[in-house]
């Protein structure tokens, strides 16, 4: 292996400057200095203590280069600047411009250069001596680990069964070859709804409660479209994965997995003491959704005796859009949308506030603005970028929806059917960070391998799109001659002003882009909407039909849909420190190794595609890793027993949403200089509600004269209100309404309570329609709907007429949608 060596090379990072020589190998950037001691500090203990130490950097963890030529004539040198995937900054100054100008060639060659996959390090990566005992491809075993969930052929049927339909995945190519379905629907029903859902992905489990039988399934959405299309088959599936514990006698069934031997407690004791284990603000917003979902449905009351019935005593079947309302409707446009409430009445359907892949990509895009000065400066981040950009905000928006489904299931003794618009990003998030919540196995580092081999490898999400492990020709850069004259010293600010031109001027290309081609969303789960292509003058494109072109990196799929997993499982592990067996530092690695592309992994999109390429037999599983160092993966705290009689050891977990802080040690820096203004503000607000406070609007005080124990049905319902600021909950629907919270705000009698605007309803297409019209005025994915391709004419030339009527309800619909107008930009997630 040929290695390049750089001698009298300057390295900057967090605000340190080191002096030493830099190593350009086939696939590390590897930085030498010598190892001095701080001025002041101690000798080490160790007299054989090394005398250099080494820094490296993987090629694919880079995700920006700058290069800044300097001629030697000026005596200033020249530099690149990298930041990595893993928000490691450096600067590295070289006193030879040509040498500077070999290392940025040596980097982008062998960073976005490539061409394949099979270029990367994965493929040439040869085990280390403790490693090579382990194969962490063999640890998941889907049939074990629904075996586990109670599912096998030689023991009693729990109402579900495993099928072969997608063996060898000509069904539906994206998901496993395995799926478990309803026992009682056949392969025949199942192969007539495929055609239902987007890109074959019907409704399949994925958990299954071993105490209360009650199952967590996943899918796609449903092709709907304008037509109000239906699937007899879709619902018969549907409706048996909600029914599948309705036959079942699960009293007289012995649960095989140690962690959940525990007897099921009657629901009022498990719901009791699951309720005193949240903090007063969490509680009241968890019930004021389970408020919002039972609604006024007389099967809440007991109709004898008029007394409510015992929380989580009755099932309360949910269907889960991840999407805001109007993208679902926008979606229906397109020919797909969400399920008709009318044609599953066995059921609601709660639609969540998570937003699309280029939202959650814009918002850590803003994250590292606030840290991009981490390598020459050791200031804090700038706190109004940090909350600008909204992350904290997403992930608690996931951490809440997962606990809504985790309750639904093991509180409320529910069954869920989750999904988005695919069904591999958002859904994936929602579908393990529930099961997490739900099952202590799943805590322990074998059950999360496990847990991220189903839910995110095996089930399709894809990897490869996700994180652009070839990396991009427009995230390397070089400076302009008039920036050449300037260099970057520890302690100073880089000063591109030109860099928020850049910005806004992208942003504005964003607010008026067109969405003309289908190139950048027909493998998105962007909810129809698209970031601007790139532009073609800058990048040179694959040709098409090519591995090169299939594998491509495409900047506008990039999102940080798992590292928004590990950061809300972070969340769980910070609030609840003895319940979890692997550490902090064990989901900061798996990150790092995410990117790094050390091991095949997560190199692909699918199980098809990883079979396909042999990656088993011609890479090593990033389990191999985690597996041969266990012991530095092991929280010390880890408390295994569960006891769902003793606070503190119940068997599930729930995230306390207030507080949600910055994964510090993730981006680089100290809990303070991330956290300390929000634990501020944490403690003003604690002391604010510590003064005398009556009951609030949308609380639970009762009326006086109530009985609080046995509180009766009111004549005419009063819609609990839902602050729209502490919940991901933005609406729910059921055959007969759909409710939003603002509606259950703004209205105090029942019959101002809107109809469904599902698509076959009374006035439906006109309904929808005009959502679209009002919602999505301005882009094109109207075109075609509206009065014909690129209509300017008399179709619309009368509606201003009426724009003071219609332009209210469209602000009303378009307040689920992702604006921003400092930037200029609008997009709906």
């Amino acid at each position: 292996m040929q290695i390049k060596k750089i001698p009298n090379v300057d390295a900057i990072r967090g605000g340190e400057k080191h002096s030493g020589e830099l190593h350009l190998t086939e696939h590390h950037i590897i930085f030498i200095f010598p190892n001095t001691l701080p001025d002041g500090a101690p000798p080490p203990p160790n007299a054989n203590a090394p005398k250099t130490r080494e820094v490296y950097i993987a090629y694919p963890i880079i995700s920006n280069c700058v290069f800044r030529p300097c001629p030697s004539v000026t005596g200033r040198p020249s530099s690149i600047r990298l930041r990595g995937r893993d928000f490691t900054f450096m600067n590295f100054n070289f006193h030879d411009e040509i040498h500077a100008r070999e290392a940025f060639d040596h980097i982008k060659n062998r960073t976005c250069k490539l061409g394949t996959i099979e270029k990367l390090y994965a493929f040439s990566y040869q085990p280390l001596k403790l490693e090579k005992p382990f194969n962490g491809w063999d640890l998941y075993d889907p049939r074990a680990e629904f075996r586990r969930q109670g599912i096998s052929t030689k023991s009693v049927d729990r109402g579900w069964r495993i099928s072969l339909i997608n063996k060898d995945y000509t069904f539906s190519p994206t998901y496993p070859s395995i799926l478990v379905v309803p026992s009682r629907i056949s392969d025949n029903v199942i192969k007539y709804a495929g055609s239902y859902r987007s890109r074959q992905r019907i409704p399949v489990l994925t958990y299954l409660h071993s105490l209360n039988n009650c199952s967590i399934t996943r899918s796609s959405q449903p092709m709907v479209g304008f037509r109000g299309n239906r699937s007899i088959q879709d619902e018969k599936l549907v409706s048996a994965c909600f029914s599948a514990s309705a036959t079942v006698e699960f009293n007289g069934i012995d649960a095989s997995v140690p962690e959940t031997t525990e007897p099921s407690p009657s629901s009022s004791q498990a719901d009791l003491r699951a309720g005193e284990s949240f903090d007063t603000e969490t509680s009241d917003t968890e019930r004021l959704e389970d408020e919002l979902i039972a609604g006024d449905d007389d099967t809440n009351y007991d109709s004898k005796t008029g007394k409510r019935l015992v929380y989580g005593a009755q099932q309360s079947n949910l269907i889960v859009d991840a999407r805001p309302t109007i993208n679902a409707v926008v979606m229906q446009a397109m020919g797909k949308g969400s399920e008709n409430m009318e044609y599953y009445k066995f059921a609601k359907k709660a639609y969540l506030n998570i937003e699309n892949i280029h939202v959650m990509r814009e918002s850590l895009n803003t994250v590292i603005d606030a840290l991009k000065d981490g390598d020459i400066s050791r200031l804090p981040p700038n706190r109004e970028l940090l909350a600008k950009s909204g992350w904290l905000k997403h992930i608690t928006g996931i951490l809440d929806g997962s606990a809504l489904i985790a309750r639904q299931v093991g509180i409320k003794h529910s069954h869920v059917l989750i999904h988005c618009s695919d069904g591999w990003d958002r859904t994936s998030q929602l579908s393990a960070l529930s099961q997490l919540m739900l099952d202590p196995y799943y805590r322990t580092i074998e059950g999360f391998v496990v847990l991220i081999e189903k839910d995110w490898l095996s089930f399709g999400h894809m990897f490869q799109q996700r994180s652009g492990p070839l990396n991009h020709e427009k995230w390397f850069v070089v400076e302009k001659d008039s920036m050449a004259g300037s260099t970057i010293q520890p302690g100073e600010s880089d000063g591109r002003a030109g860099e928020a031109f850049e910005n806004a001027l992208a942003s504005a290309k964003r607010f008026f882009n067109k969405n003309r081609t289908n190139d950048n969303t027909t493998e998105s789960d962007g909810d129809g909407i698209s970031s601007p292509p790139d532009d073609p003058s800058q990048v040179k494109k694959p040709v098409a039909g090519t591995p090169e072109a299939s594998e491509a990196t495409r900047p506008n799929e990039i999102s940080p849909v798992f590292h928004q997993f590990l950061d809300a499982t972070y969340q769980l592990l910070r609030q609840h420190p003895n319940r979890f067996e692997y550490n902090e530092r064990f989901l900061r690695r798996l990150l790092y190794h995410l990117h790094a592309c050390q091991y095949g992994t997560f190199l692909w999109n699918s199980e098809k595609s990883r079979k396909d390429a042999h990656a088993s037999e011609r890479t090593r599983s990033v389990w191999d890793y985690f597996l041969s160092r266990k012991p530095e993966f092991i929280n010390q705290d880890y408390d295994a027993t569960i006891d769902d009689r003793q606070s503190g050891r119940e068997r599930l977990v729930f995230p306390k949403l207030s507080e949600v802080r910055w994964w510090y040690q993730l981006f680089g820096r100290s809990d303070a200089e991330m956290n300390e203004y929000l634990d501020l503000a944490a403690a003003r607000d604690d002391k604010l509600s510590g003064y005398g406070m009556g009951a609030m609007p949308g609380s639970f005080a009762s009326p006086p004269g109530s009985d609080t124990k046995s509180p009766q049905p009111p004549s005419s319902p009063q819609p609990p209100s839902l602050p729209m600021s502490k919940s991901v909950l933005t609406g729910v629907e059921s055959a007969h309404e759909a409710l939003t919270p603002e509606q259950r705000i703004a209205n105090s009698h029942p019959a101002s309570l809107k109809h469904s605007a599902s698509a076959d309803t009374p006035g439906a297409f006109a309904t929808n329609l005009a959502k679209i019209r009002d919602g999505v005025a301005g882009l094109d994915i109207g075109r075609g709907l509206f009065g014909g391709p690129g209509t300017t004419g008399s179709g619309n030339g009368g509606s201003n007429s009426s724009g003071s009527a219609s332009g209210k309800k469209g602000e009303q619909e378009m307040a689920d949608m992702s604006t921003n107008s400092e930037k200029g930009s609008m997009e709906m997630a």
